[in-house]
């Protein structure tokens, strides 16, 4: 049974159509990449599932049960986390402090309660450890890791609290080759530590080197959905780019043969 289910599911926005008809499955230890160019409805989907919009028609099925999520909260309760680009850090906060931002343990009672910094420092580092990440000091600002180092502490996070689910928005997105590599690695860690994942891309490359299944959409449609087995990843990245409608441009771009008497 799938960990999440979307059949035939649209999402208009007044006369905007921003879905028709999409659907999707995301499996327990699998990478369901999404593919599609700017305005393709990748963003509207994430939000969907992510409890920020609701869709219109279809159906969204978690564990098998038809479901409608209200906001992000019921989403992270049923265990379908969101990493955004933009990742909403506080980049002047120390990494352990980012790491349990809204769920931090407290020790004590009453008004004697009070963080328990010494358990966030520990617990942060040997999780980012287990995944990998081995970080010298889990007191730096997490503003001075690299991009993928802190894409790499969100996945982590995701999986100490309990995710399921892990829904990636474009990750490797502003990422140059050897930090996307990196990023990639642990996305895989997340999908072999039995998590189903859903990577959101633009680039087939990336999507082919981790994807189990991929899902492409062009305008808000679905222009593919295919398992890896027996798909190339020049078949692949033709099918996003939109082959015919890049053979059409080529011959557009063909540069017209000289008239003889100007040679």
């Amino acid at each position: 049974m799938p960990l999440v289910e979307l059949t035939d599911v649209s999402k208009f926005y007044g006369n905007i159509r921003a879905l028709e008809e999409v659907s999707l499955q995301v499996h327990a230890g699998e990478i369901t990449c999404v593919l599609g160019d700017n305005g393709a409805g990748k963003s509207t989907l994430i939000k969907i599932v992510a409890g920020l919009h609701q869709h219109d028609t279809g159906t969204f099925r978690i564990n098998g049960e038809e479901a409608r999520l209200a906001s992000p909260r019921e989403a992270l309760d049923r265990g379908i986390a969101t990493v955004y680009q933009d990742l909403a850090v506080v980049p002047l906060m120390p990494v352990w402090r980012n790491f349990f931002l809204g769920s931090e343990p407290t020790k004590g009672r009453g008004p004697f309660a009070r963080l328990d910094v010494e358990s966030m420092r520990r617990t942060t580092h040997s999780e980012l450890l287990r995944m990998g990440i081995d970080l010298r000091d889990v007191d730096q600002p997490i503003g001075t890791l690299s991009g993928g180092e802190r894409q790499c502490v969100a996945i982590a996070r995701a999986v100490y609290f309990g995710a399921k689910v892990l829904v990636l928005d474009e990750p490797t997105a502003a990422l140059g080759v050897k930090q996307s590599g990196v990023v990639l690695k642990y996305v895989a860690a997340a999908r072999d530590a039995g998590l189903g994942v859903v990577l959101i891309t633009h680039n087939p490359h990336h999507a082919y080197l981790v994807g189990d299944r991929f899902v492409l959409l062009k305008r808000g449609t679905m222009a593919g959905s295919h398992r890896k087995d027996g798909l190339e990843l020049d078949e692949l990245t033709r099918q996003m780019s939109g082959g015919s409608e890049l053979e059409q441009l080529s011959h557009e771009l063909e540069r017209a043969p000289v008239p003889q008497h100007l040679q």
